[in-house]
């Protein structure tokens, strides 16, 4: 901690060395746009963010009691591409719902607020969205 604090406060500059190039995390980037996720995925993606919503119909009963604002489009994105990474570092060039399930709420937990009945009985994000997932079909129905 003491060497945390004297780093970061005082007027010791750290060294920084370069690990890689602007142009090499812009093929990175391309390339995980590149990986292809089919209809099926995208829908299973649109039904966990609007399952987080307590207002929608397709919504748990935990959600309409603990959550008071769900996700925006944005964790449908950060599910995505976060499930596009893991899909490449498993050597794949498509996301499977396994990869959708193992981001999910690394990407959602700190999208979601609860409502006052929520924290009052010390629900966490992760409870609720443990119980979406179990709620929210893989496949359409």
């Amino acid at each position: 901690m003491h060497t945390i604090l004297e780093q970061t406060t005082g007027t010791v500059k750290a060294t920084v060395q370069k690990v890689i190039t602007g142009e090499r995390i812009l093929q990175m980037q391309s390339l995980i746009r590149s990986v292809e996720v089919d209809q099926i995925r995208r829908d299973f993606v649109v039904r966990i963010v609007e399952g987080t919503h307590p207002d929608s119909p397709s919504a748990p009963d935990m959600i309409k009691r603990f959550v008071r604002f769900g996700s925006s489009p944005r964790g449908g994105q950060a599910i995505l591409l976060s499930a596009k990474v893991r899909a490449l570092a498993d050597g794949r060039f498509s996301v499977s719902a396994d990869d959708i399930r193992y981001v999910f709420k690394a990407a959602l937990r700190h999208r979601l607020i609860l409502s006052f009945e929520g924290e009052a009985e010390g629900i966490t994000p992760d409870q609720i969205l443990d119980g979406l997932m179990e709620a929210i079909p893989e496949m359409g129905t």
